[in-house]
Parts: C-alpha cells; sequence; structure tokens
C-alpha cells in the first residue's frame, strides 16, 4: 500500500468531520437565531401589555428568563464553533510554526476536557431541578436548568469534530502535558491542601494565567482552573459548580446584553448612525481637527445606543475613515485615536459593562446609567484637546457647510439622535428596566429604518440574529464560568483576606483607588473587560463601600480602567479590534497610541479624585 493511500482515509475523515460540523452548526445556529427573536417577542409584548393596556402579563418575565438560558447556552455553542469566544493570543502569535499547530489543538481540547468533566454533574443538576416548579408557568425547573447540559453536549460534540481533524502528533503531545499536569495535581494533593489558601495561587494565578496565555478561551479558562481546584483540594461536588453557572447566566438585568447587541446590528444597518455621522460632519468637518471631534462625537451618540464597542468602532470608522485619510492624517494616528475613543466610551450608558457590574455588583442601573456620562465627556474634552493637537489635516479646500445642508442632515440625523435620548430617560427616570428599554429601542429601529430611512436590508436580518446570538453567548459564557470561580474564592476565604488586604493599603480610599485602577489596566488587558469585572467587583465592591468609596464612583473609576487596558497593545483585545475594523496593521499604529492612552490615564485620574463627575448628578 502507498503512502498516498495510507493517507486518503484521514482526508476522508477529515472532509467528513468538516461537514458534520457544518450541519450540527446549521442545526444550532436556526434555534439560536428564533430564541433572539422570540425573545424581543415575549419581552415587548410584555412591556406593551403592560404600559398600553395596563394589563401586565404574568409569565412574560419566566418565559423570558427560560429563553434567555438557552439563548446564552446555544449561543455560547455558536461562539465555539465560530472561534469567537474571547481569547489571548498575542504570545501565540510569536510561536513557531509547530508551536502555534499545538497552541490551537490545546484551544480545542483543554475546554473539551473541562465540559467533559462537567458533564454529569450539569445532568445531576439539571434532573434535582425536575422537583421545583417555576411559580406563574408551573413548568418543572428542569426545562429551564437543562439549557446548561445541553450546550456543554453539544460543545462536546463540536469539540471532538474539530479534535478528529488535528495532526495526531500534535494531539499525542497536548494530550501528554495534561496528563502530566492531572497527575502532578493528583499527586500533590495532600501537599496542595496542607499549604491552605496559598494553594489559590497555583489553581486561581499560575494555572489560570498560563491558560489564558496559552490561547485558551477565557471562559474555559476559569472553568478549568474551578474544576480543578474542587476536584484536588475540596470535597464539594461538581454539581454545585453547574448550579454557579446556571445562576451567573440567569440574572434577569443580563437579558439587556443580547438586546443592545441587535440594537446597535439594527443601528448601523438601518443608516441610523450614518446619519448622525452626516450631522457631526456637517456641523464640524470645516473645523481644523472637526473630523476627530466628529469621530469622537459620534463614539459618544452611538455608544449610547448599541452597547457594545466593537459594534459603536464598527458603525463609526468606515463612514468616517476613508475621508480623514483624503485629509492628510496618518492612518495609525487614526487607529489610535478610534481605539482610544472606545475605550472613552466604556461608562456612555447604556455600556454592556454598566449592565453586567450592575447585575454582579448589585448596583442601581439607573444610577449607573446617569453616573456615566460625564466620565466619559471628560475622557473626549481631553482626547479632543491631544487630537486638535496631533492632527495633520489638510485643509485647502474645505469649506463649511451652508446652512442648509447643516439644517438638512440634521432634520435626517433627528429620529436617530432621538433614540439614545428615549433610551437613557427611560432608563434614568424609572420608565422601562435597562431590558424593556432595548426592546422599545429594537422596535423604534425597525420602524425607522422601514419608514423613515427606507434602508432595512432582510437579507443581513438572519446573519445579525446569528451574529447577536454568538456575541451574547461568549459574553454570558464567561459570566457563568466566572460566577464558578468567584464561588469557589469566596469559599475558600480569600474574599476575606482581600478585603482585609485592600483595605490597609496606604493612602485611604484614594490610595485604594489607585491600586485598583492598576490592577484593572492590567486585568483588562490580559483578561479583558467583562471577565475581570465579573470575577471581582462582587470581591472589591464590599471593600469600597466600606473605606468610604461611593459604589457608582467606584465603577466608573474599574470600568475606565478596563477600557485602557483593553485598548492597551500590546495585549488588549480592543486594540486589535479597531485594527481590524480600521484595516490598518497593529504595527502601524502602535507607536502613535501611547499619548492617547496617556490623555485617558490623565482623565481618569481626574475621575478617581474628583468624585463628583460620578455621582454629582445621582
Amino acid at each position: 500500500m502507498s503512502a498516498l493511500s495510507l493517507q486518503q482515509p484521514v482526508t476522508d475523515e477529515r472532509s467528513l468531520a468538516a461537514r458534520l460540523e457544518n450541519w450540527l452548526g446549521v442545526a444550532i445556529e436556526i434555534p439560536a437565531a428564533a430564541l433572539v427573536v422570540g425573545e424581543v417577542a415575549v419581552l415587548l409584548a410584555g412591556v406593551v401589555m403592560r404600559f398600553i393596556f395596563n394589563s401586565p402579563i404574568p409569565w412574560a418575565d419566566e418565559l423570558a428568563s427560560i429563553l434567555f438560558l438557552w439563548l446564552a447556552n446555544l449561543g455560547a455553542v455558536v461562539a465555539l464553533r465560530r472561534g469567537t469566544h474571547m481569547r489571548t493570543t498575542v504570545l501565540v502569535g510569536y510561536l513557531s510554526e509547530r508551536g502555534k499547530a499545538w497552541a490551537e489543538a490545546l484551544a480545542i481540547i483543554a475546554p473539551c476536557v473541562m465540559l467533559l468533566l462537567l458533564m454529569h454533574p450539569m445532568w445531576e443538576y439539571a434532573e434535582d431541578e425536575m422537583f421545583v416548579q417555576t411559580p406563574a408557568l408551573g413548568w418543572p425547573n428542569t426545562v429551564r436548568a437543562a439549557a446548561v447540559a445541553v450546550g456543554a453536549a453539544l460543545m462536546i460534540a463540536i469539540c471532538l469534530l474539530r479534535i478528529s481533524r488535528q495532526k495526531l502528533a500534535d494531539l499525542a503531545g497536548v494530550l501528554v502535558v495534561l496528563a502530566v499536569v492531572a497527575g502532578a495535581m493528583y499527586l500533590g494533593a495532600g501537599w496542595l491542601q496542607a499549604i491552605g489558601n496559598w494553594n489559590l495561587v497555583v489553581f486561581f494565578g499560575l494555572v489560570l494565567g498560563v491558560s489564558v496565555l496559552l490561547g485558551i478561551p477565557i471562559a474555559f479558562c476559569f472553568g478549568l482552573a474551578t474544576v480543578a481546584f474542587m476536584l484536588t483540594v475540596t470535597t464539594s461536588p461538581l454539581a454545585v459548580v453547574a448550579g454557579r453557572f446556571d445562576e451567573g447566566m440567569s440574572s434577569l438585568i443580563l437579558l439587556a446584553v443580547p438586546l443592545f447587541i441587535l440594537l446597535g446590528h439594527l443601528v448601523e444597518m438601518t443608516g441610523m448612525a450614518k446619519a448622525m455621522v452626516d450631522f457631526l460632519a456637517s456641523l464640524l468637518g470645516h473645523v481644523r481637527g472637526g473630523l476627530n471631534y466628529v469621530l469622537l462625537g459620534a463614539m459618544l451618540l452611538v455608544s449610547g445606543i448599541s452597547g457594545a464597542k466593537t459594534a459603536d468602532m464598527a458603525a463609526v470608522a468606515p463612514v468616517l475613515l476613508p475621508e480623514m485619510k483624503r485629509r492628510g492624517n496618518h492612518e495609525g494616528e487614526l487607529i489610535s485615536l478610534l481605539a482610544a475613543s472606545g475605550a472613552m466610551a466604556e461608562t456612555i450608558p447604556p455600556s454592556l459593562v454598566l449592565i453586567t457590574i450592575g447585575s454582579v455588583a448589585g448596583v442601581s442601573i439607573a444610577a449607573l446609567f446617569t453616573g456615566g456620562i460625564m466620565p466619559g465627556i471628560v475622557l473626549a474634552v481631553l482626547l479632543a484637546i491631544l487630537a486638535r493637537w496631533r492632527s495633520a489635516e489638510i485643509m485647502e479646500g474645505i469649506q463649511r457647510a451652508p446652512g442648509k445642508v447643516v439644517l438638512r442632515t440634521l432634520i435626517i440625523a433627528l429620529p436617530a439622535l432621538l433614540l439614545p435620548i428615549l433610551i437613557r430617560t427611560a432608563v434614568v427616570e424609572g420608565v422601562a428596566t435597562a431590558t424593556e428599554v432595548s426592546t422599545i429601542g429594537i422596535a423604534y429601529s425597525v420602524v425607522a429604518g422601514l419608514l423613515v430611512y427606507r434602508k432595512f436590508d432582510w437579507k443581513r436580518l438572519y446573519p445579525m440574529l446569528v451574529d447577536t446570538a454568538a456575541l451574547s453567548g461568549a459574553i454570558l459564557f464567561i459570566i457563568g464560568t466566572a460566577t464558578g470561580m468567584s464561588w469557589a474564592l469566596t469559599q475558600s476565604g480569600f474574599s476575606h483576606a482581600l478585603a482585609e488586604a485592600m483595605t490597609s493599603v496606604p493612602g485611604g480610599k484614594y490610595g485604594f483607588l489607585l491600586v485598583s485602577i492598576a490592577a484593572f489596566i492590567v486585568l483588562g488587558s490580559v483578561l479583558e473587560g467583562i471577565p475581570a469585572m465579573v470575577l471581582f467587583a462582587p470581591l472589591l465592591f464590599p471593600v469600597a463601600k466600606a473605606i468610604g468609596v461611593h459604589e457608582v464612583h467606584y465603577a466608573m473609576v474599574i470600568i475606565l480602567s478596563m477600557g485602557v487596558g483593553l485598548f492597551a497593545p500590546p495585549f488588549g483585545l480592543g486594540y486589535y479590534a479597531a485594527c481590524t475594523i480600521g484595516r490598518v496593521h497593529p504595527d502601524v499604529a502602535v507607536k502613535r497610541i501611547w499619548p492617547y492612552l496617556g490623555a485617558l490615564v490623565v482623565g481618569l485620574l481626574i475621575v478617581a479624585f474628583v468624585p463628583w463627575f460620578s455621582i454629582g448628578f445621582l
């Protein structure tokens, strides 16, 4: 038998695995997209019946919660198949081709191992919920809880199909390493138990840190570290971890996450974002550095609608960057400003980070929406000053837009400009919750796209729904695994030790704020924003409150700190997202972004040391 014929069955097998994965992917994407539509329909019906007909639907929130957990878990499967789970790949990029192949194999096998370890406990947890009935619908709670186990089973199937397409040498190498690590933990269990809480350094420092840097998706890094800790040094059943996953993904506040992501897609597709940018350009385009101001203003406006920074940049950059380049600005300068504006807008409501931190830390969403505006404006002013100073625009031939043009673009943009005002006012005034107002925003955007802007591409609707499910699943799965990890840290007594250490920092509350700034810049860079928030917010907010830092003020400080880290090279994934959206190589902008990051840090310190910017309007 020749060498060629020996290889042929492997090629056929890989081809079959790829086809099976595609079929499975389609079979998962269709219900995931349908769940997004169902979520919007149920919540919008609840809002309409309550506010218009004064006849609330008693089971609306309960059904929405059930659909939401299924959406989160099926979305996590879609994200795994598409490779969109958050991960850090900067160090992997420096490896050899063989090293990269090994790291990719690890990024598939490690999640599979975690899910296989949790599969049986997840089914146990779902079965135990059979005896609990949902209050309004009277269904067994297993209907909801089974979403976690089904999602895990489907992710295992995707992983196994991917594994079957990897080279045998890469698989063998990864499995040997994982076996060695598992064996070392098994043999060293007695020693790890004997050293007390120092074992947390091994599991949540060494194991977690190495996993993140090797490119394993961050959500699975949290899960692996937690499972390893539970199996090695505790006697608690893993079903507890499955329960924490469910708990982390089930908060009603988090229902707003997929809805605002969908809203961001609609704002871009219907032309509402372009209308706002065109109005700002007509108003400021003739001023030196004017398009820089337009970019910053557009990010402030659009951020108030979509809530997702990648969606904000994707809506603004394609409209502005070509003209900014034509006027003589260096493309690296433009990407630096775009990335900095993404960090600047992190606190502008209804940011997903605000909603997330409100959920995990128990802070009022309305208060966060009110407190988030001024810190964003402070950073925007500093960036505008810097952008004007560094602007290289050639203004020859650029004239002020006639008043008629400004008025016309204002009239066109008015329906779009009203949307962020509607969203903020409804939440802050208590008319609607963050979740309810997102459904109102979606309905408003659909009507505006169909009747006002006459731009609604039906062909893009299904891909948008699938993208919404995938991004929502990636975010919510991180929240679930981080909730499990946070529970493990709390049970170990770490939270009490952390509180004692942080309260003893020299300088009182301002020393505490400086330490928090430094910590979240690093965490935002390595872990991304939402994972860092979910993991540490429940531990640090009680400390902040104990030493006299207002919870809204503290939220603004750590959100902005996280944003600086998220958009800072070499690890910040937000920076690479800005480069991808602007179609510029990261090396082109890396030398020019530091002054902008410096301006962000100065603004962050102003916000930290002047609490009025965060709480003055509460």
